[in-house]
C-alpha cells in the first residue's frame, strides 16, 4: 500500500524542491547570523538530514528570517508546501519570558529572477505576500528529546496564483525553539490518460484549489469521434472529472480494454 501511494503521489505531483534527501548544504539565507542555523541532523528514522534550526527563546523581541534559493516555478500556477519540524514547547522551557513562541510565520515572493543573495535581500514583512502562520500539533519536552523520541509536525499550505518566472520563500522565527526538518515544494497535476478511446495530456491545475482545467482530448489511432468537443476537467486536487464527448472505434476495428482499438482478425472481417 506503501508504494502504491507514493506512484499515485508521483502521478498526482511535480517536485520543485525537496530537501528531505539532501545531504549537501542548502546554502539558504538567514538573518541574522545569530537567528537560524543550518546543521546536519537526524530524522524520525535516524536517517541523516540538513536541518534549520533556532532557540533564541530566553531573549525577547526575535524576528529571525530564513529565505530559500530562488525556485522555479515551470508553469505551475498554484503551489504547495510541505514542511516537517519540530518544536520545542514552552512550558518545559525553564525561566523563559513570556516571549516564547511555538509558531512560525511562511510568506513566499514572486520573482522573474535570482535576486535575492547573502549580501541582497529582503529581512522585513513588507515585500513578501504571508501564506499563514505554522503552528506544532505537537511539541517536545527535554525529557522527550533525551529520550530520542521526535514528535515531528507536518503541515502543508498552498498558495496563487503565480504569474512570475519563480518565487522565493521565507520562514519567520519570532521566538521559537524548533527545527525545520525539511520542505518539499510541489504542484499538482492530472496525469496523461486514454479514457473513451481518446488521448488527454498530462495537465497542471489550476490557480484556485476549486479551479477546473479543460484537457483536450485526441482520438486513439484507429478510433474517430462521435461527439465533439472531447474533454475532461482536471481539479484542484489532479484528477480528471466531467468527461463530456467520447471516440469510437472505426468500421473494422474493435474496442480492447476501453484504451485501443484493434483490427478485426480475417475470421471477424465484415463482408
Amino acid at each position: 500500500m506503501q508504494g502504491n501511494g507514493f506512484l499515485l503521489l508521483q502521478l498526482l505531483s511535480k517536485t520543485l524542491m525537496d530537501t528531505r534527501t539532501a545531504t549537501a548544504e542548502l546554502g539558504w539565507t538567514a538573518n541574522p547570523a545569530s537567528g537560524w542555523e543550518e546543521v546536519s541532523g537526524y530524522d524520525e528514522n535516524l536517517n541523516t538530514i540538513r536541518t534549520y534550526q533556532v532557540c533564541n527563546v530566553f531573549e525577547p523581541n526575535q524576528n529571525n528570517w530564513l529565505l530559500t534559493t530562488f525556485i522555479n516555478r515551470r508553469g505551475a500556477h498554484r503551489i504547495y508546501t510541505e514542511m516537517r519540524f519540530t518544536v520545542r514547547d514552552c512550558s518545559s522551557l525553564p525561566n523563559v519570558p513570556g516571549s516564547c513562541k511555538e509558531t512560525f510565520n511562511l510568506y513566499y515572493y514572486e520573482t522573474d529572477s535570482v535576486i535575492a543573495t547573502k549580501k541582497s535581500a529582503f529581512w522585513s514583512e513588507a515585500p513578501y505576500l504571508k501564506v499563514d502562520t505554522i503552528a506544532a500539533d505537537e511539541s517536545f519536552s527535554q525529557v522527550d528529546f533525551g529520550g530520542r523520541l521526535m514528535k515531528v509536525n507536518t503541515e502543508v499550505r498552498s498558495f496563487g496564483p503565480l504569474t512570475r518566472n519563480g518565487f522565493y520563500l521565507a520562514f519567520q522565527d519570532y521566538g521559537a525553539c524548533m527545527s525545520l526538518l525539511s520542505v518539499r515544494v510541489f504542484f499538482k497535476k492530472c496525469p496523461s490518460i486514454v479514457q473513451n478511446f481518446a488521448v488527454f495530456p498530462e495537465t497542471m491545475t489550476g490557480a484556485e484549489s476549486t479551479s477546473l482545467v479543460i484537457a483536450r482530448g485526441t482520438c486513439i489511432p484507429n478510433a474517430e469521434e462521435v461527439d465533439v468537443p472531447i474533454k475532461l476537467y482536471c481539479n484542484g486536487d489532479g484528477e480528471w472529472m466531467v468527461p463530456i464527448g467520447r471516440c469510437t472505434c472505426k468500421p473494422g476495428y474493435e474496442p480492447e480494454n476501453s484504451v485501443a482499438c484493434k483490427g478485426k482478425s480475417w475470421g471477424q472481417q465484415e463482408t
